[in-house]
């Protein structure tokens, strides 16, 4: 264990002792949303991020150590191992260097070079590597392995097969020389050229138009454009192709496999090497080099999602408004569903003021009665089809009767998901699915945190080329990054689903169901305690749970903060001895003096609580059970912009960011189609990556650049030349104190570390 720590300190550059101590914390079974939280002092206020980007690397280098020690076992069991060799795997950085080192050891099964083993050509593939004899000495040595034992598996019938065998051997012998493979990795890494070349079913007027005959150094490709071009070849729109520099592979060869002073017979292993370089090593270095470049092409693919994710969930809910949800459409109409401000069901209804039927006066006058009826203060419009169309409709009416009423659009690309799911079912078994996508559309604005764990995070739709990555992958970063703004909002366990209970820390998704369960069977928790009657809920998962659980209007006042039930009792000691107030007159929330720092650290210290940790407690007391959410900017959109024909050139608009990708945001403007805002016009800066500007449900001012009326296409600027922008800050993690704020120049192109972590 000492020597893994040792190695990780090094990589991240932080002390062994607090390296020591998040790897005992993640051992001993602490989430690591617990660990963020409540165990800050321990990590020099790691965050929720850094701690999941510590636990992947944690979790490598122990498989990486482990390996090592494996290949090294099976290596000495052959009676292989040398010095040198072992030396050489422990030193390796990376998986696919030890592999690489153990690529000569591996059994390999009916490869020429085994079945030239079989015949018992070895001895002379040795020779011809040392290549000291001439061409026609070694000729005359062949021979001597010529032989006809009755069976094709062991016979020699000829010179030249005991040749060509000699040089199978010699050319797998080089197609595994690990050193070799290294060197032609490292040193030809900025030479690769992808290359694409349309196929006979290429469609000039498809996305992959651009594409058609792109060439370009694969170190400089962006991630969209290697997974566009991925998806292009298997679709069969494209052949694509690695170029390698032959020559320079040749000369790197020739270091390691001509001896200095050799003789002609140099000539057959020049064929042998030709025969590696075209049989065995490149499509063998194209595969790992793709392979590569496939993986951190998913890699940022999946960092943008889930930045996009974790900005749509932390989307400010709409608290305390009657909603009427309204799934539009055509031919079959749209489906209005009105919910309270507690987001219960109230009642439903099908409208048809749409193509074909057109009844709007009819659809008017049912959306009056139900805003007079339920007293209706919002109406939220789903994005999908005839979304405009029935946008039209509810502004006009609002006009019509004057109404105190607002609306908005918001994205439903989830809410079908939802409607059809069994969790949909059991909340709604009488229900029709398209009204519950209607309530889907109205909860998603009342608590969109909350109705969006109702599905798989995947199937939300704020990623890019999301159905080409690493799938596996995917499902358990977007799940990590639910999990982190889950608990970082906290969930009132007597109204939460399931769904959403399940990413509290510590709970699985039969614990969570088992919440429910008994929350059904005994009514409403009146106590953090009573939750320890969970079947299933052990003293390990309610110790990482319970922080992040709220219980409003229960027997213990402190159980709707975020305090944690095991300084309970510190806390109250604290405010009725240094504060006055004793526990059964403590009233949420109160007013906290501003104290001296000198005060709150002598606290600390009495009452054995973290520092940080005091300070928590003291904000929690004025502000019981933060949202994070609430500090955001509220979302609310409108527009009387309702066809691409209203638009001119130097519009200026609002509008909301509904996606974000690598070079652009998407923004709802009002229109059928998202208005693009390409990266170079998003500040008056250079825009190294649009999540440093721009977030998902951001509200954003627009100006129109561009229209293009046949592809129904509009490009915006967010840029403001009356107001130059300033060199953007950024906070890090530093070992020695909590933050380290760093000004960057966004004028100039920042350098890539390598890595996802990094501790200044």
């Amino acid at each position: 264990m000492a020597d893994l720590i040792n190695i990780i300190s090094k990589k991240v550059g932080i002390s062994p002792t607090i390296v020591r101590t998040i790897v005992q914390l993640l051992d001993e079974g602490n989430t690591v949303p617990f660990i963020a939280r409540y165990r800050k002092e321990l990590t020099e206020w790691a965050t929720d991020e850094q701690l999941r980007d510590f636990d992947e690397m944690y979790r490598y280098t122990r498989n990486l150590e482990a390996r090592k020690a494996d290949v090294i076992r099976l290596i000495e069991e052959k009676g292989l191992m040398t010095d040198e060799l072992k030396k050489q795997i422990m030193e390796a950085e990376t998986l696919a260097r030890v592999e690489d080192l153990y690529r000569p050891f591996k059994e390999k099964k009916n490869t020429k070079a085994t079945i030239a083993k079989a015949k018992g050509l070895e001895p002379l593939a040795d020779i011809l590597t040392k290549a000291q004899m001439s061409k026609e000495d070694f000729e005359t040595e062949a021979d001597k392995f010529i032989k006809d034992t009755g069976d094709a598996k062991t016979s020699v019938k000829d010179r030249a097969e005991a040749i060509q065998w000699a040089k199978d051997i010699l050319a797998e012998a080089v197609s595994d020389h690990a050193d070799l493979r290294e060197d032609i990795k490292v040193r030809e890494e900025n030479m690769w050229i992808l290359a694409c070349k349309k196929t006979k079913t290429f469609d000039d007027k498809w996305v992959y138009k651009i594409y058609g005959d792109y060439s370009k150094k694969l170190s400089d490709m962006p991630s969209y454009a290697y997974l566009a071009v991925s998806r292009a070849e298997t679709e069969k729109q494209l052949q694509v192709k690695l170029e390698f520099s032959n020559d320079k592979i040749r000369e790197e060869t020739t270091k390691f496999f001509f001896p200095k002073n050799y003789g002609t017979s140099i000539c057959y292993v020049q064929e042998a090497c030709e025969d590696w370089l075209h049989r065995l090593l490149l499509p063998s270095l194209e595969r790992e080099i793709r392979s590569d470049k496939k993986r951190r092409a998913d890699e940022s693919a999946i960092k943008v999602f889930g930045e996009n994710l974790k900005n749509l969930l932390l989307t400010p809910p709409i608290k305390w408004m009657s909603v009427l949800g309204f799934d539009p459409a055509f031919r079959t109409g749209c489906k209005l569903a009105v919910v309270d401000q507690t987001g219960k069901f109230l009642d439903k209804t099908v409208i048809y003021p749409t193509e074909p039927q057109k009844k709007i006066t009819e659809a008017w006058e049912t959306l009056k009665r139900l805003v007079d009826q339920y007293k209706i203060d919002l109406i939220v419009i789903g994005n999908g089809t005839a979304s405009r169309e029935s946008e039209k409709v509810v502004h006009d009416f609002i006009e019509k009767y004057k109404l105190n009423v607002k609306y908005m659009i918001t994205s439903e690309s989830w809410a079908s998901v939802y409607s059809a799911s069994k969790l949909a079912q059991d909340e709604y078994p009488d229900l029709d699915v398209t009204i519950r996508g209607a309530i889907s559309i109205a909860h998603r604005v009342q608590d969109p945190l909350a109705e969006l764990t109702k599905i798989d995070p995947k199937s939300i739709g704020v990623g890019q080329y999301q159905h080409d990555v690493d799938q596996k992958y995917l499902k358990e970063k977007l799940e990590e990054k639910v999990e982190d703004i889950v608990n970082s909002v906290g969930v009132d366990v007597n109204t939460a689903s399931y769904t959403l209970l399940q990413y509290i820390a510590g709970l699985s998704e039969t614990v969570a169901k088992n919440v429910i369960a008994y929350r059904d069977e005994n009514g409403k928790f009146t106590s953090k305690a009573q939750i320890k009657k969970v079947k299933g809920l052990g003293p390990k998962a309610y110790e990482q749970a319970i922080g992040f659980l709220r219980i409003k209007w229960g027997k213990e006042i402190l159980d709707e903060t975020g305090i944690h039930p095991e300084i309970h009792k510190q806390v109250y000691e604290l405010l009725e001895k240094e504060m006055g107030i004793k526990k059964k007159d403590l009233k949420l929330p109160m007013t906290v003096e501003k104290y001296p720092e000198n005060k709150i650290k002598e606290w600390s210290e009495s009452y054995k609580i973290w520092l940080e940790t005091l300070r928590d407690v003291l904000a929690e007391l004025q502000r019981p059970g933060l949202d994070p959410r609430d500090e955001l900017e509220a979302p609310c959109f409108s527009s009387t912009i309702l066809d691409i024909k209203d638009l001119e050139i130097g519009t200026k608009l609002d509008g909301i960011v509904r996606n974000v990708t690598d070079f652009w945001a998407f923004v709802d403007i009002g229109l059928h189609s998202d208005g693009l805002v390409h990266k170079s016009q998003m500040a008056n800066y250079f825009v190294a990556n649009p999540v440093d500007v721009v977030k998902v449900g951001q509200q954003v001012k627009v100006k129109v650049i561009d229209i293009d009326l046949e592809r129904e296409k509009v490009s915006l600027s967010m840029k403001d030349d009356s107001a130059p922008q300033a060199p953007r800050t950024e906070a890090r993690w530093s070992s020695e104190k909590k933050v380290e704020i760093v000004q960057r120049d966004e004028r100039v192109n920042e350098s890539t570390m390598k890595g996802n972590i990094t501790f200044s």
